[in-house]
């Protein structure tokens, strides 16, 4: 289609789906590969079933854990005492047209990293730089993810969900959705004492610039690899090539054979930090300027000069990565007891060093943070 054409095209597509794992053993549906049974287990594969299963728990008055991928949540070694539901949904469908761009609609349960790899493939600009990142559609705006540059923020046009508390649908368009560093109005609207928010996400609709180019490599690092200057477009299949190279060497793609990938990716989110905390760390500690007056730094930075180096401690079933000191990982037989000692290690390490408590990322389940 021309980028002068206003004529409307509608695509659908069927991306691959999973296999799938009727374990009710939760290390089964996580990245961690960490963490005991669940008490009741639902898979449901239309959004359909996925209310329906909501609600049910909800009429009963039961816990409730909405699984979407399993990558950023660590659940206790004793499980969970509820129901857990694991989302399996599935569909695309988008409006194309030259004026308008892509506006695409995707189910809550497909894979995100195939979502991507659609998106390149049909020329369509803005979430290539998010490539490889592990997890589910409808997780994506709960902790509106980004990497290299790039938020899933940036491309969406609405969310929909269920609403638990009101009992009925309820669609959020983008400037409703409190996106931030990390943050959404989804994530906020989960209490301590639950595992899943008010909001559960049905369906994510985005909307992309018709493109081969990628948007503007914004990522010092990206630009460094892709041999181009901060700012400049190149061909988005290049763009996400580099990006899952970069991860790869990071330990941030998803191999069930390779144990440094068993984990939530990066365990700690970088710190927000007031002018004075930024003017108290060491000269060369990176420093951020955002646009309310406040500095972000690096967690990883801080990690790894507060003396906790790659594969540290060296030995035992929970270990930092070998290729990047923020990813907390299961090297094969680690409980969940395993990965919070050591995570507790390295955030007293970090706070005893630089006076800055780093937070947890992944969503913690059945375990004390």
């Amino acid at each position: 289609m021309s980028e002068d054409s206003c004529s409307l095209e509608r695509v659908s597509a069927g991306l691959p789906g999973r296999e799938h794992a009727p374990s009710s053993s939760l290390a089964e549906h996580t990245t961690f590969h960490v963490g005991g049974p669940a008490r009741h287990l639902v898979r449901a594969t239309t959004e359909a079933e996925l209310v329906d299963a909501v609600r049910a728990v909800d009429e009963a008055g039961e816990s409730l854990l909405v699984l979407s991928g399993g990558s950023n949540v660590l659940v206790g070694d004793e499980g969970f005492d509820g129901t857990v539901v694991l989302v399996d949904t599935h569909g695309l469908d988008a409006e194309v047209s030259g004026c308008g761009g892509a506006l695409v609609r995707v189910a809550a349960g497909e894979t995100w990293d195939d979502v991507v790899a659609f998106t390149v493939d049909q020329e369509w600009a803005g979430i290539e730089a998010l490539s490889g990142i592990p997890g589910l559609v409808g997780a994506t705006p709960i902790q509106n993810v980004g990497a290299y540059g790039q938020e899933v923020s940036q491309t969406v046009a609405r969310v929909r969900t269920w609403d638990r508390q009101a009992g009925e649908y309820r669609t959020f368009v983008a400037d409703q959705c409190g996106f931030g560093y990390r943050e959404s109005v989804f994530k906020r609207s989960r209490r301590p004492d639950q595992a899943t928010g008010r909001y559960v996400i049905v369906e994510v609709t985005f909307q992309f610039r018709l493109a081969s180019l990628s948007e503007p490599v914004g990522y010092e690092q990206l630009a460094r690899v892709l041999r181009v200057e901060p700012g400049t477009r190149v061909d988005s299949r290049r763009v996400r090539e580099a990006v899952l190279t970069l991860r790869g060497s990071k330990g941030m793609v998803v191999d069930p054979d390779d144990h440094d990938t068993w984990s939530a990716g990066s365990f700690f989110t970088n710190p927000i930090l007031s002018a004075d905390q930024a003017a108290a760390l060491p000269a060369d500690a990176p420093r951020f300027p955002q646009p309310d007056g406040r500095f972000k730094s690096s967690a990883a930075w801080l990690i790894e000069h507060a003396g906790f180096g790659r594969g540290y401690p060296g030995h035992g079933p929970a270990r930092l990565s070998s290729r990047h000191v923020l990813a907390l990982t299961n090297q094969g037989g680690a409980r969940t007891a395993d990965v919070l000692a050591l995570a507790r290690e390295v955030r007293e390490g970090v706070q005893a060093r630089y006076g800055i408590a780093l937070e947890p990322e992944p969503v913690f389940v059945g375990v004390a943070g």
